[in-house]
């Protein structure tokens, strides 16, 4: 058991002073914990090793977990000044592999290891004063500051299991064994498995938001599901059972892989699960988080999704019978039939989880919960599910990102934990998915039955996206023209006389904008806060087309369709890039624009002379920095100490934002236009916002 072992709190009860002492302790265990995690380098130079091309190096995940208290307390204006604000962006973003991810080491001046060190104690001290200082409600709601604070340390608990993961793909030489994360002793030949009936029955996933626990955006909501009787292995794939898959050519028969599975192995060369060590003996060692053992034949196999599914195609092909990987609503069945106690009275005694035995596998055999073994905890089991949301699924306003872009049909969900799962990961309700090419501590058992209907479900069920995608790609309405084509008309206008070879379009929503900007730049930049509309423009990009739902009235919708042929971007799509970023606090190496557009942005950010106050800097001599917005200042988005305008100074004057725009950029830039620029945003069918944004455009002196 590590020394930091814990359990998750909840978030109820009567005494708020005790509630809050119990929040201080599970924070900095977790904290605690994550660093001890780096405590298997063999010294500093680690932190700057990549252990997957994928991946960042090490010293991005060692700050990035601190980074997220500091930028989400931003988000929810719980704190009104950065700590550090070069780390805050460089720490930020790049863990999931998404588009947007950037992963180019040439961006990137990491810093040294004890800057960081100090780094993560100044965020330590920052959220210990937080607890000991905010006033505090129970039970604790998502609305509250604390849901915040919560959701840091839950994120960091994440990165516990993720990172293990990372350091367990570092060369063997870089990482040693400490007391603190020991392996199981136990190993020895697999028990021979068997297929355990399992009748079907009712089952109902998600939980409401008056649950007691701390929960991701995704785990609220409703899903009935009827489960038809099946049969399931009785333990997971051991590396024995999967030994024999290998050996019969199970990584060179194309028959037993579908068309990612195969592009999975020509990019990667696989020829064995990725913690295989080949020992140049004709077989096989174990790779463990910080040593290599003889195999384990009675652990489970460790494998991403495509390699499960190889399997299951391999068995039944051997044994003539149609065996599958279990799906959500199935293991949701085991857990109530094995009537497993959610937190607080899960006993983790009684199964690999939580760091509460081993930091490794264990033998398939050795936690019973009932008839099956190992229905949490051990390692992850991959399911057939795709991550998605359920009826009344809403992402949260400080983590809108967290689940909505894996709702894409490539993302596979995973179940009942592993050996280094903690926190909300071993809570009955939590739902978490990867890539199928992803490798974290995760296996499989087999099902047999029928095949597992899968539901597509992406960005349609996200109301606000579907609105943005219709006002940005959808019919006009009244005679108004496009706002994002109009905008980039007047762009590329005032550009003429610049070399037009970089335009950066920030705030570019679902992207109309930077693909319109093509036409004229060699090179654009799309960034936007939320993800959920970086996706869109990355979507119509990669799969030159997107769709999207057009509210008519209530829950009436009509699906829309547009393509990039349609739109004319066919010749210029490769031109554009989307990436995920804050304009307040911007990567260094965003720079080199001759025209930078921020489309009705000023009036959102939380304090736009961040963003004011060095955009010249990434702008070239001569190139035009072009704003629109409405002026629709609001303490929501902007606290009014930062507003720009819209509001009388001490003397009763009227300061509209033209004129703060002028105080803020005149020494670096000359207004050299303004236009009205009227946009439309359809609500539903008989319902419109009409509004006019005014446009300043500014010359770089």
């Amino acid at each position: 058991m590590h020394p930091l072992h814990t359990m998750p709190i909840t978030l109820t009860g009567n005494d708020v002073e005790k509630k809050r002492e119990e929040i201080r302790e599970y924070f900095h265990k977790t904290y605690d914990t994550y660093e001890d995690l780096f405590t298997v380098f063999n010294d500093d130079n680690v932190f700057y090793e990549q252990p997957e091309v994928t991946r960042h190096p090490m010293i991005f995940y060692f700050g990035h977990t601190a980074t997220f208290f500091v930028n989400k307390f931003m988000v929810a204006k719980i704190i009104d000044k950065r700590i550090n604000p070069a780390f805050e962006s460089t720490f930020a973003i790049g863990v999931d592999e998404m588009n947007w991810d950037d992963l180019e080491s040439a961006n990137y001046s990491w810093p040294e290891v004890s800057e960081a060190r100090v780094y993560r104690d100044e965020v330590r001290t920052l959220v210990d004063g937080l607890i000991t200082s905010l006033p505090m409600t129970l039970p604790i709601t998502q609305d509250s500051p604390w849901w915040i604070i919560l959701m840091g340390i839950e994120h960091e608990r994440i990165h516990i299991e993720t990172s293990s993961v990372l350091h367990r793909q570092l060369p063997i030489e870089q990482v040693h064994s400490v007391v603190n994360f020991s392996i199981c002793p136990d190993s020895g030949l697999s028990p021979k498995n068997e297929m355990i009936a399992v009748d079907g029955a009712e089952v109902t996933l998600g939980k409401d938001r008056h649950h007691h626990l701390y929960g991701w955006d995704n785990e609220y909501g409703v899903q009935n599901e009827s489960v038809k009787a099946f049969k399931i292995a009785k333990y997971l794939c051991s590396n024995e059972e999967y030994l024999a898959f290998e050996q019969d050519g199970g990584y060179t028969n194309a028959d037993y892989w579908d068309e990612e599975g195969r592009r999975f192995l020509e990019i990667s060369k696989t020829l064995s699960p990725t913690f295989w060590v080949d020992n140049g003996e004709g077989s096989f060692d174990y790779r463990t988080m910080t040593e290599i053992i003889a195999m384990p034949m009675n652990w489970p196999v460790d494998v991403n999704y495509l390699e499960a599914k190889a399997y299951c195609r391999w068995k039944s092909a051997k044994e003539g019978r149609e065996y599958r990987l279990l799906s959500e609503p199935e293991w949701y069945l085991l857990y109530e039939r094995a009537g497993i106690k959610d937190v607080p009275d899960f006993d983790d005694s009684g199964s690999n989880i939580n760091l509460a035995h081993y930091a490794s596998s264990c033998p398939v055999d050795n936690f019973a919960f009932g008839d099956i073994y190992d229905i949490v905890g051990n390692v992850w089991q991959w399911t057939e599910s795709h991550m998605n949301g359920f009826k009344g699924f809403e992402p949260h306003y400080a983590y809108d990102d967290f689940s909505l872009p894996t709702f894409d049909g490539k993302h596979n969900l995973i179940k009942g934990g592993s050996w280094a799962s903690s926190g909300n990961e071993i809570m009955k309700h939590s739902r978490y998915a990867f890539r199928r090419h992803f490798y974290q501590h995760a296996g499989f058992r087999v099902v047999e039955g029928d095949e597992v209907k899968k539901e597509e479900n992406i960005y349609e069920s996200d109301a606000l996206v579907s609105q943005y995608c219709h006002f940005q790609y959808g019919n006009n309405h009244f005679g108004v023209e496009n706002f994002a084509k109009k905008c980039a008309e007047y762009a590329l206008e005032y550009a003429k006389g610049t070399p037009m070879k970089h335009a950066l379009d920030l705030g570019c929503a679902t992207g109309r904008a930077s693909f319109e900007l093509a036409h004229g730049f060699d090179k654009v930049t799309g960034i936007d806060f939320s993800a959920r509309f970086v996706q869109v423009g990355l979507d119509l990009k990669t799969n030159r087309e997107i769709g999207f739902q057009r509210v008519i009235e209530g829950e009436i919708v009509a699906q829309e369709r547009v393509t990039l042929e349609e739109l004319g971007f066919g010749d210029i799509v490769e031109n554009v890039d989307f990436w995920q970023g804050d304009a307040c606090n911007l990567k260094a190496h965003f720079g080199g624009y001759d025209l930078i557009m921020a489309t009705n942005l000023i009036d959102r950010l939380y304090e736009p002379m961040l963003f004011l106050n060095d955009v010249d800097q990434r702008l070239n001599d001569g190139g035009y920095l072009i704003l629109t917005s409405p002026y629709t200042w609001l303490e929501e988005y902007t606290k009014k100490e930062f507003w720009l305008g819209g509001y009388r100074d001490e003397n009763g004057d009227v300061v509209s934002t033209l004129d703060g725009l002028k105080n803020a950029l005149e020494g670096k830039f000359e207004l050299v236009g303004t236009h009205d620029v009227p946009f439309v945003i359809p609500e539903t069918a008989r319902k419109f916002q009409h509004t006019i944004s005014q446009m300043s455009v500014w010359k770089k002196r």
